[in-house]
């Protein structure tokens, strides 16, 4: 119906570690092959939570581009971009803020969570409380039908879907909508025409997802078609209003399975990470540093894997072969923990090898990540100007 459009982005909220690049930027970087992708910093989202460290957010900023790019994100195939450089985020979220609820804000089920698990700060703001629906806005500006999220961030999207719908039900009801309806309709030609009523008519009488499926397929596949008379099709085919906002769905991806060096999920909030950049000997001397199964007092003792956090990692970079060594040769005590070890340091640095060599380039030239931050913003805000457009005019702020 809309191009295969993905919005994604992150908060510079600190350095990138290896759990970020496992759980989001891998997938970002195969996204990027099979989707139009946008992804943003999130510097605004940042402020919710660090507005009163904003030296914080700055500092951040082009450091995490680089992790980006150095994980194999390719300004050629996406389009990067800083949130607060696009103000029609901004303008947007305004906008739906007008049409809505409060409860809807409130029953969001990370509103509550995140306030519990950051007592020690301030968060009765209304940045903090009206967070989802700039994450809507940040979403619906580009019409992306795609946002790749955890099942935890489900509701989030649903939350879009339900401001997308909302607002296309209060201001898609253009005057004289059917008659220009029925004008887009013929621009289709004939035969395509023909076609699109058929499966408008099975949809409307009989229910029939398979022939909504159809025409929206025809709609899109539809050249030439301006797309003030697409989004009036596209509404149309249901009966409704001019479809305004595209509603997005959720892209599950699999939850990282990236453990921390206590074993615990990687988090900054444990400081159990390894940094996408750090240098070879800080990684080896934090793994070999690692704890690993208590029952292994002595060289000699035998020991559990399922007990050590040094078998988590092994789970994430060894083959079988490796695993069954581990598996038998901790049991038996016929190797070592600083033995059990190295492999992990040897594939943690091999991993990391080709991000140092691809960020030294960006750390050698700043100028390079500004003018691709920048080339980005450009066509990020040029959609989003078309958004906005499309949107003041409905709601009837396209008078000035």
């Amino acid at each position: 119906m809309q191009p295969n459009r993905v919005l994604s982005g992150m908060r510079p909220t600190g350095a990138l570690h290896l759990g970020h690049y496992h759980g989001v930027l891998k997938n970002w970087v195969k996204l990027q092959h099979e989707y139009e992708c946008f992804f943003f910093v999130a510097d605004w989202h940042a402020l919710t939570t660090h507005y009163d460290e904003p030296g914080i957010i700055e500092r951040n900023v082009w450091d995490m581009v680089i992790d980006w790019l150095a994980a194999g994100v390719d300004p050629g195939q996406a389009t990067l971009f800083i949130q607060s450089r696009v103000p029609e985020h901004a303008e947007l979220h305004v906008l739906l803020s007008m049409v809505t609820p409060l409860s809807w804000l409130e029953r969001v089920p990370s509103y509550k969570d995140q306030q519990e698990k950051l007592a020690d700060k301030d968060l009765a703001t209304y940045g903090f409380l009206g967070y989802p629906l700039l994450q809507s806005a940040d979403i619906l500006i580009y019409r992306a039908n795609r946002v790749p999220v955890g099942e935890d961030q489900v509701p989030h999207i649903e939350f879009s879907r339900e401001i997308a719908r909302r607002f296309n039900h209060v201001f898609g009801k253009e005057a004289g909508f059917e008659g220009k309806a029925e004008s887009a309709i013929k621009k289709l030609g004939a035969k395509r025409a023909r076609l699109y009523r058929q499966l408008r008519t099975k949809y409307l009488e009989k229910g029939d997802t398979d022939a909504l499926a159809a025409a929206r397929a025809l709609v899109g596949e539809a050249q030439n078609i301006p797309l003030g008379d697409r989004e009036r099709l596209f509404g149309y085919i249901e009966g409704g209003g001019k479809v305004i906002l595209v509603e997005p769905e959720a892209l599950l991806t699999e939850a990282s399975r990236m453990p921390g060096l206590d074993g615990q999920k990687m988090s900054k909030s444990y400081s159990n990470t390894i940094s996408l950049r750090e240098t070879a000997d800080e990684v080896a001397k934090k793994i070999r540093i690692m704890p690993t199964d208590p029952a292994r007092v002595k060289r000699s003792d035998p020991g559990e894997p399922e007990k050590c956090p040094v078998w988590q990692l092994h789970l994430v970079y060894s083959d079988e072969n490796r695993k069954q060594w581990v598996q038998k040769g901790c049991r038996s005590a016929g190797i070592g923990c600083l033995e059990c070890k190295q492999p992990v340091i040897d594939a943690v640095l091999e991993e990391q090898e080709p991000m140092r060599e691809r960020a030294q380039q960006y750390l050698d030239d700043p100028a390079l990540v500004r003018s691709i931050i920048a080339d980005g913003c450009e066509k990020a805000r040029k959609l989003a100007q078309e958004t906005l457009r499309e949107v003041k005019q409905a709601m009837g702020l396209s008078y000035v």
